[in-house]
């Protein structure tokens, strides 16, 4: 028997019956029995704004899937690039597909030279890599005067495989400039990520080695922060796509949602907080600091997981392999001692804070010698694949323009007042 609720308009005594469908009912059944009556939905938290096959997530279980696949299996087996051919086109790729898809990515990553040379060249020299990026992000749909052209496959797919090939280098780029350091053009007889090293760290050996181990930590983590589904970055792209803005001033805009504190910078707020308590004597003070209310234990609890991440599990084992090169972060014992309170004291059990996957990325990017006003950036080069996954997504859904509705708490009509008598 389908599954529904029944949902009476006590005014008129009138009941209507409502199917559940994949977890959620259609507010316009709704509206048909409570005509000009608004969902009152602050921030969006129990609303469904879409349908979407790309990324299952149940904050419940602590489950993450990639169309189907689980984010534990991908992380051991996969790479990044592999991971954002199944999430733009819903398979895994063949061999012969992933070489094509290898190769256009591989050879879409240099920049217009007038984009470093006359844009990225022309910011301030304090400029912050991530308002650089997103920018140069928006700027490149001036630079490609078929942008626009989104309803014909061919074209769009032109736009997406740029995106994610230019990404690393306009990245790197922002990070060189902001450092005072010259361009690394790419190196295209290198991998992605072994690239996106390259051109932040190379100096002046012929060609850039980079650890294997470095360069596989940098793909896992690109691959848990692949997607998310409905996050604040997300939404910002789907609402782009809606309106039918071009793929580089969507990828902008959710890169801008990204560059909020409360969004990208959490990785960032976890090391700023550990270096804060300073050592392993000041975490039970601070401890009692966060049941006090008065600080806040960054990189614990999450708006959608009610149990552990999955992606800190994966990204904790990642952050041995790095140390083991690096040699450990200072901060690793701190954090260490945290995640112990935290899982066995009641109140943060009762609470379901568990560490997410920023408690231990920020570590991971310290030690492999990115700067901090770096991390947000590295969150969004991956996520740029499952940003176009959704915007090609919207596109063949043919979705309507987002447009959602208010209420209205102003002023009552009331008539105007000349200035002389205000």
């Amino acid at each position: 028997m389908p599954e529904s609720i029944t949902i009476t308009d006590n005014r008129s005594g009138e009941s209507r019956e409502i199917p559940i469908v994949n977890g959620g009912v259609a507010a316009k059944e709704f509206s048909t029995l409570l005509p000009g009556l608004w969902f009152y939905d602050p921030a969006l938290m129990t609303t469904a704004a879409c349908e979407s096959a790309i990324t299952y997530l149940d904050g419940e279980a602590g489950e993450l899937r990639y169309r189907g696949y689980p984010i534990e299996q991908l992380a051991e087996k996969s790479t990044y690039l592999e991971v954002a051919y199944l999430l733009l086109n819903g398979e895994l790729p063949t061999a012969d597909q992933f070489t094509t898809w290898e190769h256009e990515v591989t050879y879409h990553t240099f920049i217009h030279e007038n984009v470093r040379k006359r844009f990225l060249e022309g910011f301030h020299y304090d400029a912050h890599p991530m308002g650089m990026l997103v920018s140069a992000v928006a700027a490149l749909s001036t630079f490609y005067q078929d942008a626009k052209t989104i309803n014909e496959p061919e074209i769009l797919h032109r736009q997406i495989v740029r995106l994610i090939a230019k990404m690393p280098t306009l990245a790197a780029a922002a990070h060189r400039f902001s450092m005072g350091m010259p361009f690394v053009y790419p190196d295209n007889s290198l991998d992605f990520c072994s690239n996106f090293l390259s051109m932040m760290w190379r100096v002046a050996e012929p060609r850039f080695e980079p650890d294997p181990v470095l360069t596989r930590a940098l793909d896992v983590l690109f691959i848990l922060h692949a997607d998310h589904e409905q996050n604040c970055g997300t939404t910002a792209m789907r609402t782009i796509a809606s309106s039918h803005g071009d793929p580089y001033s969507a990828t902008a805009a959710a890169a801008s949602a990204l560059y909020g504190p409360r969004h990208g910078g959490a990785n960032e707020a976890v090391i700023r907080m550990l270096q804060e308590i300073g050592s392993m004597e000041n975490v039970p003070a601070y401890i009692e600091e966060v049941k006090a209310g008065r600080r806040v234990l960054q990189g614990f609890g999450h708006r959608v997981y009610k149990s552990y991440d999955p992606r800190a599990r994966i990204i904790k084992k990642t952050a041995d392999d790095v140390f083991a090169i690096t040699g450990k972060n200072p901060l690793l014992d701190i954090a260490l001692k945290l995640e112990e309170i935290a899982l066995s004291e009641d109140y943060f059990v009762s609470r379901r804070l568990y560490p997410n996957v920023d408690f231990y990325s920020g570590l991971i990017y310290q030690a492999m010698g990115f700067p901090m006003e770096m991390f947000t950036v590295l969150f969004a080069i991956p996520r740029t694949a499952g940003w176009l996954a959704h915007f090609k997504e919207l596109l063949e859904q043919d979705m309507k323009i987002t447009r959602p509705r208010q209420l209205y708490i102003g002023e009552a009509t009331r008539d105007f007042v000349p200035m002389a008598q205000r």
